[in-house]
């Protein structure tokens, strides 16, 4: 019967069999030793016997094989254990070198991003490289929980669209049996609608936009865990984001502690309840702090998002912060004015370690001004496919609702700190890459 690696510390002393990848080979003292790695880590295992290391004569890292052997307690070992007097099936043979070493770290400077991402079918087996993506693996799951816990309903919605319902030219057209069709910028109207059916709702998948940038922070694909909330205060819908950042920082480290420490990773700091600041006040502080003047006051430069969460770090015990009070003639056409400074939008940018991770807004439920807000900020046709059956909704019935759309890749590539979303996503898509 097959044992995975990392059990094999509880089998010393007995002959067991394994199975998995030639992840390292190294000659020492007429000894043979190897690295074994499977879905679990590494396992090492001491070859003496020339004809069982004559089977790996020519084989290549990546080749597939089984082991049987006993084994011993070795503390300098992977797991504290390794295997002896192995019996070697060659069940794949893989003669080809592979084109990046994968036994040690591989370089995520800028300048290699590109041979990283050319590699990533191969690259990915280096350890350092798979604990990114078990950390993002446990981010949607501790996300997922969370959201069960609080009384959601997981949904999965249309990525195939009329038209762009949110406006702008940021969409991928494509052709739909004659008609033209859109990738979804979004779930956002969806997830609106589905307020009044289940009150509370979730989901987790691709966004697409077609942006014409090519940074650190933009992409053309990428997962978004969206959420909408109905019943709930703009107060609340804040302090709930806040939460759900807490609880899943909290589970990725009780879970990949080791994996992070490969990362250099540190715990982020998080205060008790959510700490909001009006963008005027940021603006201000920044330009007095920096020197450095803002011109365009209606938005945050990403030098800004990085100056207030170091300065929220060190005065006001949180990495993340609530960006409020934002220009309403700015503001996209579903959003909420505040009502009594109708000049700003009750919405906010959740930042997070120098970067925003989401925006986080109250949404106008009320169907009349909703209209009049869709007419005057798109010039748009209520009863334009594109936003009828949405419409529809609130003339039936929506209650005070709000939410936001957290980035998957982002929320990973802060949290283990790492300098572009690219690296956090397994097989980027960009203005200048669409393989592998």
């Amino acid at each position: 019967m097959r044992i995975l690696n990392k059990d094999t510390a509880a089998e010393i002393g007995k002959e067991i069999s394994i199975n998995g990848w030639l992840h390292k080979k190294r000659m020492l003292g007429g000894l043979t030793f190897i690295n074994v790695r499977d879905r679990s880590g590494l396992v090492q295992v001491v070859i003496e016997d020339k004809k069982e290391s004559e089977k790996l004569r020519g084989m290549q890292i990546g080749t597939v094989l089984e082991i049987t052997g006993k084994v011993k307690e070795e503390p300098r070992a992977p797991g504290g254990a390794e295997m002896y007097e192995p019996t070697i099936t060659v069940m794949v043979p893989v003669t080809e070198e592979p084109p990046i070493e994968i036994d040690k770290p591989l370089s995520h400077k800028s300048e290699h991003l590109e041979t990283l991402f050319e590699n990533r079918v191969v690259g990915l087996r280096n350890l350092q490289e798979t604990a990114i993506f078990k950390i993002q693996a446990k981010v949607l799951e501790a996300a997922r929980e969370y959201f069960i816990q609080n009384g959601f309903t997981e949904m999965n919605t249309p990525k195939l669209l009329a038209e762009a319902t949110e406006g702008g030219a940021e969409v991928f057209k494509l052709d739909y049996f004659g008609k033209e069709a859109t990738l979804a910028q979004s779930a956002q109207f969806y997830k609106q609608m589905m307020v009044g059916v289940f009150e509370r709702v979730f989901e987790t998948n691709p966004t697409y936009r077609a942006e014409l940038s090519a940074t650190t922070r933009h992409m053309s694909e990428y997962i978004t865990i969206d959420a909408e909330l109905g019943f709930i205060t703009f107060d609340e819908l804040r302090e709930f984001a806040h939460q759900l950042l807490k609880h899943i920082v909290d589970r990725v480290w009780e879970a990949y502690e080791p994996e992070l420490k490969r990362w250099n990773a540190q715990k982020p700091l998080l205060s008790d309840n959510a700490v909001s600041m009006p963008l005027a006040e940021v603006h201000e502080l920044f330009e007095k702090k920096t020197k450095q003047i803002v011109e365009d006051k209606k938005d945050l430069t990403p030098a800004e998002e990085k100056w207030i969460t170091e300065y929220a770090k060190k005065n006001l015990g949180t990495e993340a912060l609530f960006v409020t009070e934002w220009p309403s003639n700015d503001m996209k056409f579903y959003h909420k004015k505040m009502d009594d400074k109708p000049e700003l939008a009750e919405r906010s940018d959740f930042l997070f370690r120098g970067l925003e991770i989401m925006t986080c807004p109250m949404r106008e439920h009320r169907y009349d001004v909703l209209v009049q807000q869709l007419k005057d900020k798109l010039g748009a046709d209520p009863s334009d496919p594109g936003f009828k059956y949405y419409l529809q909704a609130f003339k039936h019935g929506l209650p005070p609702h709000g939410g936001f759309g957290l980035g998957l890749e982002r929320l990973t590539q802060r949290i283990i700190g790492l300098n572009n979303v690219k690296e956090a996503t397994l097989f980027p898509r960009d203005i200048n890459r669409l393989t592998p």
